[in-house]
């Protein structure tokens, strides 16, 4: 065997044995962004989280480190060598995630644990014995919420906790699952309608009544009287222990990329003033010129720019969703096979949930207080979560064989979140914002996410306060204030996530334009889009250096 297939067949062990560790390790709890396979039958357990497991997953990684740095790249083939770039950068980024310990707040202000278990229990059950298999998660549901319980105390004891501030209400989706009577409870949806026994369901009620509500009533009066009043008052990450170095880890998580906090938030205030200006344009368009601050609350008080129930909003998202598969040939040489459904977002969870959430099968959209859900905002949001946002983009990458698992199926947030926010601009050349309103709402929408970069590493590096941060949104963005408020909660309480969106997005939309720029009349806006999907979820560097083999691949002296 040749040194280069030598190589190749090492790495490929290596990442194969790994994968199928991780996903044993993590069963169908979607934490260390795992992505889900619907065809995979249901594990029958829940992960292990105790102080053991964790320390074992660090030593475990520390060794796939150790043998990733005995292969030489350079003895790699084309795709091997990818796939070697990939998999160390994902791996560096478990490593970091295990040495901060990040376990020991599985929480913030967006999600937790306890609606990543719900979350499970709306999966599509396909295989046979899932619905058993459910059942057994849910008797081991105490003994796992009791791990995660230790694994917080830890957290408290060393001050490494969210904001107090960002928990108010995160409480109401324990509280709906410990207080609703079994048949009534989200952890029975997969036995509402499908075809099983009544056995099955009967089993079902007493696991929920004996195993579940139990764990769920032990785990709020933890999280209200001793976890939430014991939180940090503080805000920023850099005020954790170690905080600096440990935002610039998560800066470096998010991005992919080492950029300094502050020319982070440079570039996001350039970004803000250039799309304010858009706006304006946009805004004089309506016939409405006139200040920014004018222009929202005129958007905020007129009833035409909001549905007038949940139900209306799900339909004009539909909607837009059908008009994109009407010019998506024109725009993408391969479709995923994949449909997705348009579902409200759970009521438990709607109150401090985002507008809307996307990813393979589904399309969450927000339904919780229509009155202050903007139409004019909802084709932005809805390209940027469906299609061609993240139910296409992820469903290409899982459908994709010839790329392996751990690329198939994660997500990076640099690459994913920066593809579907380069959707929503591409909206105006697909002819999808069909009022001057709809084209300022897409407007709102990159300035909000330029902005977050502002936020975030104002409040995590810079030292602002929380009203300070929701100032800076009122000034720059329409989002209601109920959105402001929630918005904000989540940049504190998650650092460094808010800033993968906006230079994900700055990252190809700078690649497609030094490929237009380079190929002229060859450019080819399908296949650039093709190119940049068939990556699968990958650093940003990735993404420049494949731009650069797209520029030479199609260029006048290529054969």
């Amino acid at each position: 065997m040749s040194a280069m297939a030598s190589a190749g067949a090492r790495l490929r062990t290596l990442y194969e044995a790994e994968w199928a560790w991780r996903l044993d390790q993590f069963a169908d709890v979607t934490g260390l962004d795992v992505g889900v396979d619907p065809d995979r039958p249901l594990y029958a357990k829940l992960p292990d989280a105790s102080s053991a497991a964790q320390a074992a997953r660090l030593a475990y990684w520390r060794r796939v480190a150790d043998d990733l740095d005995h292969i030489d790249p350079d003895e790699l083939s084309g795709r091997d060598r990818l796939d070697y770039r990939v998999y160390r950068d994902q791996i560096a980024a478990l490593l970091e995630r295990q040495v901060w310990r990040d376990f020991e707040a599985p929480l913030n202000a967006d999600s937790a644990f306890w609606s990543e278990t719900a979350a499970i229990a709306r999966r599509p059950m396909r295989q046979a014995g899932d619905h058993e298999r459910w059942i057994a998660q849910m008797r081991d549901l105490p003994r796992y919420f009791g791990e995660m319980t230790e694994q917080m105390r830890a957290g408290l004891r060393r001050g490494f906790t969210p904001p107090r501030v960002t928990l108010d209400g995160r409480e109401s989706a324990i509280r709906a699952v410990a207080e609703a009577p079994p048949e009534a409870s989200v952890y029975f949806t997969p036995f509402r309608a499908a075809p099983v026994t009544d056995a099955l369901r009967g089993e079902a009620l007493s696991v929920i009544a004996k195993a579940v509500a139990p764990a769920h009533r032990e785990l709020l009066r933890f999280f209200e009287e001793e976890y939430r009043p014991g939180c940090r008052e503080t805000l920023a990450a850099a005020d954790l222990p170690e905080g600096r170095a440990y935002y610039l880890s998560k800066v470096r998580e998010h991005t992919t990329e080492d950029r300094s906090p502050e020319d982070i938030h440079a570039f996001g205030r350039s970004e803000v003033a250039r799309l304010r200006t858009q706006m304006s344009d946009a805004m004089a368009e309506t016939g409405r010129p006139g200040s920014l601050a004018a222009f929202a609350a005129f958007l905020r008080a007129d009833p035409q720019f909001y549905a007038r129930s949940g139900e209306e909003l799900l339909m004009r998202a539909a909607w837009i969703a059908k008009s994109f598969d009407a010019v998506a040939a024109g725009y993408f040489g391969k479709l995923p096979r994949a449909r997705f459904a348009i579902r409200p977002v759970p009521a438990e969870i709607a109150p401090y949930y985002t507008a809307g959430r996307g990813g393979p099968g589904v399309y969450l959209l927000n339904t919780y207080r229509p009155e202050t859900r903007p139409l004019y905002s909802l084709p932005a949001l809805t390209l940027h979560e469906s299609a061609p946002g993240h139910a296409f983009q992820i469903a290409l990458a899982m459908e994709d064989e010839a790329l392996p698992a751990f690329r198939r199926q994660t997500y990076l947030p640099a690459y994913a979140e920066g593809w579907a926010l380069y959707c929503e601009h591409l909206g105006l050349e697909m002819g999808l914002y069909a009022t001057p309103y709809e084209r300022f709402g897409m407007l709102a929408y990159q300035v909000w996410r330029a902005a977050r970069l502002v936020v975030d590493t104002g409040v995590h590096w810079l030292g602002w306060g929380r009203d300070e941060a929701i100032a800076y949104l009122a000034d720059n963005t329409t989002l209601p204030r109920h959105e402001i408020v929630s918005e904000v909660d989540r940049y504190i309480s998650w650092p460094g996530q808010a800033l993968s969106y906006y230079l994900g997005e700055a990252c190809i939309r700078d690649c497609r334009h030094r490929a237009e720029v380079a190929l002229g009349s060859r450019f080819d806006i399908r296949g650039f889009h093709d190119m940049v999907l068939a990556l699968g979820s990958v650093p940003l560097a990735v993404v420049r250096e494949a731009t650069d083999h797209f520029i030479s691949a199609h260029a006048p002296s290529a054969p």
